[in-house]
């Protein structure tokens, strides 16, 4: 791998970084934990598909509630708008070097491997293959000017909104063949070995293509909308995101009510993400929140760390809990680990400049390896 050494083309020193954003991302992570495990780990993904299930406790159904309608769907959008301000802020950073292109399609290559390796070895619920195939359509639009960006952020999310209500005939598989798929994923999922998972888990991959193609348009509009966040300096303009984020909690919250699903989840990330980043901006949001900063700064290595202890928890290669857990108790089991993952970042962050696959993803895409203890210079 050749090396690119220039003085301008180097990571974001860890004293550098924006810790409103890493705030923010730690606690998106939480919503994005609490969905997997409880829909995706818990029983199979597509159990969703066939209807609502009667729940045996009161608790389960408001907890479930609460999750559908405040954290679902609105948790991953709001992933997509923070990694689209990220690939912003490291595009402009290197914008000095004449190994910009190079690098970033290199970071975004080595994510889609990460991606693959994590989608087909360790759970197929895996995001990242799909945000670096985004980031690929995303990256030559940051050459662009703010005008450019918002055209096509507007462009990408409008034909989402539009498949919504007009899906292609044939996208979505036939409710016989999710079926058989949740009554098999019951029973591997549950007792098989890891090879049984493997090879179930392939299987799967079609299935689960079908929903990343889905949300593809939403995903890239997002990217953009979060890169023209950071463009229009709105990120660092703590009045400004207090502007946008009531209105568009408000908003989202109404269009959810009278059943614009799609639309209403847009707005609600985007009111999460302008109230949480203005709020942590404040010093005392800083004293509150930061406790997240650490957990945003490793939220890669949280990530797949997540999906290796749930797989063991709830696939029969380990306890076995597949579908044998309520809503509740899953979601206890996962902020027990949302809580021990803030406890070791915390301690990790301060004796290393990066999570282990942060720094195994920079030391790949510069093709140097980088500094990692805290002392090294």
């Amino acid at each position: 791998m050749t090396s690119v050494s220039t003085a301008s083309a180097r990571p974001t020193n860890p004293a550098d970084r924006i810790d409103a954003i890493d705030v923010l991302r730690g606690i998106a992570l939480f919503g994005v934990m609490a969905i997997n495990v409880v829909m995706e780990f818990r029983v199979s993904i597509f159990e969703q598909f066939l209807g609502p299930k009667t729940l045996a406790s009161s608790i389960d159904r408001a907890v479930e509630t609460i999750l559908t309608q405040a954290v679902e769907l609105k948790a991953f959008a709001l992933f997509s708008l923070l990694f689209g301000a990220g690939l912003a802020i490291q595009f402009d950073r290197l914008a000095k070097s004449e190994h910009r292109t190079r690098l970033l399609a290199r970071r975004l290559a080595v994510l889609l491997v990460f991606g693959v390796i994590h989608l087909c070895l360790i759970w197929n619920g895996d995001i990242l293959t799909e945000y670096a195939l985004a980031g690929f359509i995303v990256l030559p639009l940051l050459f662009g000017p703010r005008w450019l960006i918002a055209l096509a952020a507007l462009v990408f999310l409008a034909l989402y909104l539009a498949i919504q209500d007009f899906p292609p005939e044939g996208f979505f598989p036939s409710r016989t063949l999710i079926w058989r798929d949740v009554m098999d994923a019951n029973r591997i999922y549950a007792t098989g070995g890891f090879l049984d998972v493997l090879a179930f888990r392939l299987r799967e991959l079609p299935l689960i293509a079908s929903l990343h193609a889905f949300v593809f348009l939403r995903t890239i509009g997002l990217f953009l909308l979060g890169a023209l966040a950071w463009r229009s300096g709105l990120v660092r303009n703590t009045r400004a995101l207090f502007v946008i984020a009531i209105p568009a909690i408000a908003l989202g919250a109404a269009l959810l009510c009278g059943g614009m699903e799609p639309l209403g989840t847009i707005l609600l990330a985007l009111g999460y993400g302008a109230a949480i980043l203005g709020f942590a901006s404040f010093e005392r949001g800083k004293q509150l929140l930061g406790w997240a900063a650490p957990l945003g700064r490793m939220a890669f290595t949280n990530y797949i760390a997540q999906s290796i202890i749930f797989g063991w928890i709830f696939y029969g290669y380990g306890l076995g809990l597949f579908g044998r857990l309520g809503i509740t108790e899953a979601l206890a089991i996962g902020i027990a680990v949302y809580l021990a993952q803030v406890l070791f970042s915390a301690w990790w962050l301060r004796r290393y400049r990066y999570g282990p696959l942060e720094w195994l993803w920079r030391s790949l895409m510069y093709g140097v390896r980088q500094p990692m203890v805290v002392a090294e210079v």
